[in-house]
């Protein structure tokens, strides 16, 4: 898979990184909190510390280390060395405050809340495991570091548009973290297995450059150079879906993104994703998002601080 093609399914599944707080600490330590956000990360920037999620085994996390919580309700991290109890640390969000941080001596974790929009969530949140465990020392994270690095930077920092720049330098961590996923055998089913899998690409391929095209089963299986019975098998068995629920799939996320970004006219936009009327795209864009394409672009329009999230 190209990298042009993950930044697309990216940016169409409404992938948005932020950090929520942080904090810097000596000795021993333990931090709990409810977790709100379908899916979050926990980077541990100097240190280490073992996490725990909803019962689930402990994971140890090393220095430039991130765990994912997908879809998790509460998580518990505890760490530091020393003599004496351990003391409940609460994360500030005024992450400005860790520019104080002894990168020799400090344990400094801190969270990012990742948004999806609704289709994205259930592509994303059905791939990955309830925690998941990127190592900074793993060959497929090596530029996670540095994306930390210029992370953390301008969270500390307080330079002239450091909001901005945090937003960006997040979207960045979240993409190093997916990266490094894809270079997982483990990854269990779902759309990044079926997008690095290189005998399914040129299908993939199809399916992304012309949505609107009623692509036949046996045209997509020619192009995988299998017959039609293994290739269906082997999309359901990787992506975890058939392939033309996943093309359908995909043209909810283009639609969404028209909707949300330009004028175009719903009955336009239907005919170029492949459908025969304006009612037949309506009626599979309310159930696959949950409400009309107009109100969609009406909600998203009138409410743009709370991105491309269904209601």
């Amino acid at each position: 898979m190209t990298d042009d093609q993950l930044s697309e399914v990216i940016d169409l599944v409404g992938i948005r990184g932020h950090v929520t707080g942080g904090f810097a600490v000596q000795g021993p330590w333990v931090s709990r909190a409810s977790v709100d956000e379908a899916m979050k990360l926990i980077v541990m920037v100097h240190g280490r510390s073992r996490l725990t999620a909803d019962g689930g085994e402990p994971i140890a996390l090393g220095p430039g280390d991130v765990a994912i919580l997908n879809d998790r309700s509460w998580l518990e991290v505890e760490g530091g060395a020393g003599d004496g109890p351990r003391r409940e640390v609460v994360p500030d969000p005024d992450t400005l405050r860790l520019r104080t941080a002894d990168a020799d001596h400090d344990d400094v974790v801190i969270g990012i809340r990742v948004d999806l929009n609704r289709v994205g969530r259930e592509l994303l949140l059905q791939t990955l495991p309830p925690v998941g465990h990127v190592r900074a020392a793993d060959t497929q994270a090596l530029r996670l570091r540095g994306a930390l690095d210029l992370l953390l930077a301008e969270v500390v920092g307080g330079r002239p548009g450091a909001e901005f720049a945090i937003r960006q330098h997040g979207q960045l961590l979240v993409l190093e973290v997916l990266r490094a996923y894809l270079g997982r055998l483990e990854l269990p089913p779902g759309w990044l297995r079926a997008l690095a899998d290189e005998q399914l690409r040129p299908a993939l391929g199809l399916m992304h450059s012309a949505p609107g095209k009623p692509w036949r089963l046996e045209e997509l299986a020619r192009a995988a150079a299998m017959s039609r019975t293994s290739f269906t098998d082997r999309f359901r068995s990787l992506a975890g879906i058939p392939p033309l629920t996943y093309l359908s799939r995909w043209r909810m996320l283009l639609a969404q993104r028209a909707l949300r970004d330009s004028d175009v006219r719903v009955g336009s936009l239907a005919s170029e994703l492949g459908y025969a009327s304006e009612g037949a795209f309506s009626s599979a864009f309310r159930r696959q998002v949950g409400e009309s394409p107009l109100h969609y672009r009406s909600r998203v329009r009138d409410a743009p601080s709370a991105g491309p999230e269904a209601p």
